[in-house]
């Protein structure tokens, strides 16, 4: 029984470590399938990755891929509320992998987050998401004015990373 145990925590630590390894390549821009991901707004209208994205030409934005039913996103809400505090002319772009419309819909609410919401519907895995190597929810990227990508991979809001991005982005 001890034996069965100690193997099944250390196949679980080695999942765990495997699952946030950071990418091999940190990718500076979307390719075309990323951006044609289709994505749907609280409103039920539907749009795509680079629709939402082209919006914010001449902006710095933080994009965040998160998900109602995903422990890490919930216990990192207040960094990104802190990071939109401290960087209040960044806007906050949510892209959500959640099961359903209504746990989407109902997180958004009850966890008060600030900014733009898209759903990838039912298709948690897609182009978008396979085009950033998404390994780990939450995740953030940094997106440049031009919708370049200023920094790839984060997976807390207080990683230095992301305001060290932001920064050079003001100079």
């Amino acid at each position: 029984m001890i034996r069965t145990c100690i193997l099944f925590f250390t196949l679980l630590a080695t999942h765990v470590a495997w699952a946030q390894k950071t990418p091999d390549v940190l990718k500076t821009e979307f390719t075309a399938e990323a951006l044609q991901q289709p994505l749907l707004l609280p409103d039920g209208k539907q749009t795509t990755a680079g629709e939402v994205l082209g919006t914010y030409k001449g902006q710095t934005v933080m994009l965040y891929i998160w998900a109602a039913w995903c422990p890490d996103c919930l216990r990192g809400f207040p960094e990104l509320k802190a990071f939109q505090a401290a960087n209040p002319e960044v806007p906050v772009v949510y892209f959500s992998r959640d099961r359903t419309e209504k746990q989407w819909k109902d997180a958004i609410g009850k966890f008060d987050l600030q900014g733009d919401h898209y759903w990838f519907g039912s298709d948690a895995k897609n182009g978008f998401t396979a085009a950033i190597d998404l390994n780990w929810i939450p995740r953030y990227m940094i997106i440049d004015p031009n919708g370049g990508i200023a920094h790839y991979y984060a997976i807390h809001a207080d990683d230095p990373a992301l305001q060290q991005a932001v920064d050079k982005l003001k100079q």
